[in-house]
């Protein structure tokens, strides 16, 4: 639990690090958005078993951590957290899909091999871009964007909340833990049976809690509205942003990459 506390609060560093004064973090908050939808359509379009044309796609999540000066390290590590639900997903493949589908030497590799690692593959490149993403944008703006492109407000009202409650669950659940290890002697009360317990406080004090919040957002006037939303300007620096990425984007699934470049590198070395 304290684990999973620390993981969820650690979360927060994303809306300090949206507070950067670079080119990217002050593009309006629409075009990141647009670019990276269309870079997801783009990534989860594939095949399951076209692999080496996702390698490519690497250059955008890699190009706004470096433009964006934000720490490589910590976003990949928050990837690596959702790893381990992608390798889930694909385990099983590699059991039921054996044709044989690349032969490199005497290692034969099956389709269920190169399908599990499209999955972690495309897994890796989707969470990286939308944690790049509200790294540089927050997660509040974010959502004030989708409301400005057509997302209905109460839907978007209810993602900003859900992320909100995370942290408010975390805390209560971090507390509840510490509760419960300080009253507990040796193995006595550190067992199985006194999870229901905890999980039904834990419930109840986050619905308290929530409520508490909720009454005080009421009192200082709150409407249903996003809180200080201020209409940014779509210019011609974001109206380049996304037509190069997104001509690239489609580029880069029309044409393999990959494939070309070995290509082009074999011609030249010929």
């Amino acid at each position: 639990m304290a684990s999973v506390h620390g993981a969820l609060l650690d979360l927060k560093r994303l809306d300090r690090l949206a507070g950067g004064d670079t080119p990217l973090h002050r593009l309006d908050p629409r075009a990141k958005v647009l670019a990276t939808l269309v870079f997801i359509v783009c990534v989860v379009s594939f095949g399951r078993y076209e692999l080496s044309a996702l390698i490519p796609f690497f250059i955008f999540p890699v190009s706004l951590v470096a433009a964006g000066r934000l720490p490589a390290g910590y976003l990949a590590a928050k990837v690596a957290l959702v790893a381990p639900f992608a390798i889930a997903v694909g385990i099983c493949n590699p059991f039921f899909d054996r044709g044989i589908l690349v032969h490199l030497g005497a290692l034969d590799i099956t389709g269920g091999w190169v399908s599990f690692a499209s999955i972690v593959l495309r897994t890796a490149l989707t969470v990286g871009a939308a944690l790049t993403l509200t790294a540089l944008t927050g997660f509040a703006s974010i959502c004030r964007a989708l409301v400005r492109l057509g997302m209905p407000k109460a839907f978007a009202m209810q993602l900003l909340f859900l992320y909100r409650y995370l942290f408010v669950l975390a805390e209560e659940g971090g507390r509840a833990s510490r509760a419960r290890e300080l009253r507990s002697f040796g193995r006595k009360g550190s067992g199985l049976a006194s999870y229901a317990s905890l999980l039904g406080h834990l419930l109840l004090r986050t619905w308290q809690r929530a409520e508490r919040m909720h009454m005080a957002m009421l009192a200082r006037g709150f409407t249903g509205d996003f809180p200080s939303a201020q209409g940014g300007r779509f210019g011609a620096r974001e109206v380049v942003f996304v037509l190069f990425w997104s001509a690239l984007f489609i580029t880069l699934r029309l044409y393999n990459g990959a494939e070309l470049l070995g290509t082009l590198v074999t011609v030249y070395l010929s």
